[in-house]
């Protein structure tokens, strides 16, 4: 009897860890075992086993946690009417039908950003997006989104991880950043990949925070500057009405 609560009591400490990223993206193991009233030692032990099954990652250059992509396969399974991926989808293959090229939803995890969901174009020459797949932070549209509308903390800490190849300006990326929260949107050119191209501009929650960054993608010698610049008012305004949509 003392074994099955000892066991019941360590699933709810776990969970109690885990529901602290509900309150903010990432942690120090102090700051857990303080705000869930545990030992350090436990709270290690747990977070380890947590890692160890793919819940939580940690950072190794802040040595900070956040969670992991099995949470985004935990979530795969939600219902449509809790899923917000899902929910987005019916205006995502509304703005692929406008624009005729992929649309996809990235998410910050991290030092990465994650295709939480994806509606591919119907042309025969298209970026293939798979769902789930995890990309750096340093290249993208979408990435300048996620760091361009964090949190000022947060960008911090990003912009400043020695993860960042040397090649990049960072000085340069910095104004880059700027100029997307000044026209609402980003644009890559085969900052990743070569051929393709990227625009993409915030999904804000109904409290203002932002949700996700909404990219559409192509091969670049569909996806000009000029053409972008076309349709960022069309996916601007897409991602405003999922905005509406989101918890």
């Amino acid at each position: 009897m003392e074994e099955g609560k000892s066991t019941v009591r360590a699933v709810d400490r776990a969970l109690d860890i885990l529901l602290c990223f509900t309150l903010r993206t990432d942690w120090a193991m102090t700051e857990i075992a303080e705000h869930v009233g545990l030992h350090k030692s436990t709270v290690h032990r747990m977070l380890a086993t947590l890692e160890e099954k793919g819940f939580i990652e940690r950072d190794q250059s802040t040595d900070r946690y956040h969670l992991g992509l099995r949470v985004w396969e935990l979530s795969a399974n939600l219902s449509g009417s809790d899923d917000q991926a899902t929910i987005w989808l019916p205006e995502m293959v509304r703005l692929r039908d406008q624009l005729g090229e992929t649309v996809s939803i990235y998410v910050r995890d991290g030092s990465e950003r994650i295709r939480i969901q994806a509606v591919q174009s119907n042309q025969p020459v298209r970026r293939v997006a798979p769902i789930g797949i995890r990309l750096p932070l340093y290249a993208g549209a979408s990435s300048k989104v996620l760091i361009a509308y964090s949190k000022e903390a947060v960008q911090a800490s990003i912009l400043e991880s020695p993860e960042w190849p040397s090649s990049i300006d960072m000085q340069q990326y910095r104004l880059q950043l700027q100029e997307v929260t000044s026209q609402g949107y980003a644009t890559s050119f085969e900052e990743r990949e070569a051929g393709a191209a990227a625009l993409s501009s915030p999904i804000f929650d109904r409290a203002g925070g932002l949700a996700a960054a909404l990219s559409v993608s192509g091969p670049a010698s569909r996806m000009t500057l000029e053409t972008m610049r076309e349709y960022a008012p069309v996916m601007m305004e897409a991602a405003k009405r999922m905005g509406t949509m989101s918890k």
